[in-house]
This record gives C-alpha cells, structure tokens and sequence, in this order.
C-alpha cells in the first residue's frame, strides 16, 4: 500500500540547479532513513545522499557540497536539492525509504519509488 513517487526532474544546461521530491503515502506509521540513488545507463545504481530520522545525512563524493538532502515528516516528503549540475549527473533518479507500516511493530519495511529522469546538458 505505500508508495514514494518522485517529481521535479527535467533537462536542465550543466550548471544549473533542480529540486526533486519524494512524497510517501500510504500505511505509514513513521519513515526511519530515506535516500536518494541513481543509475545512468550501463551503470550500476549508486546512493547520492541519505538522511536520518534525525536528521543526519551523507552524500557521496560526487555530489557533496553541490546538492543538499533533506526532510518535511510532517509531509511525508524527501527532497534533493541539487546545484551547480553537470553532465555526469545524467541518470534516473530514485526515491528509497525504510518505513515503519504500525505503531505496535518495529519492523521496517524498504520501498523504492519509479524514479525521475534529470538530464544536464552540456
């Protein structure tokens, strides 16, 4: 029943900047860690960022200190705001979650949404 849809990807000139979002919905009692990945074609699916419940966060060495994650848990929502874009960081962008589905279970439960295409031109 839970799902992460993601928005905000586009085609963009290198250089520029995109906002993407992640909106869970669904039975949700509590979202633990989310992140956000992407996979260019011929390459494997590499984590971007991630984020805490409490807010912590790590990025990979590609992307640090040109996009930001970050969180709304009163929304449900992931968001990735990435700057200073380059052509490497053409790839489909994808929205993971472990969530906690019941008050009364400590289970966590990962989900992955469709993705969201990010196209930089050069």
């Amino acid at each position: 029943q839970v799902q992460l849809v993601e928005s905000g990807g586009d085609l963009v000139q290198a250089g520029g900047s995109l906002r993407l979002s992640c909106a869970a919905s669904g039975t949700i009692f509590s979202i633990n860690s989310m992140g956000w990945y992407r996979q260019a074609p011929g390459k494997q699916r590499e984590l971007v960022a991630a984020i805490t419940s409490g807010d912590t966060t790590n990025y990979a060495d590609s992307v640090k200190g040109r996009f930001a994650i970050s969180r709304d848990n009163a929304k449900n929502t992931m968001y990735l705001q990435m700057n200073s874009l380059k052509p490497e960081d053409t790839a489909v962008y994808y929205c993971n979650a472990d969530i906690t589905y019941f008050y009364w279970s400590r289970r966590k439960y990962n989900h992955w949404g469709q993705g969201t295409q990010v196209t930089v031109s050069s």
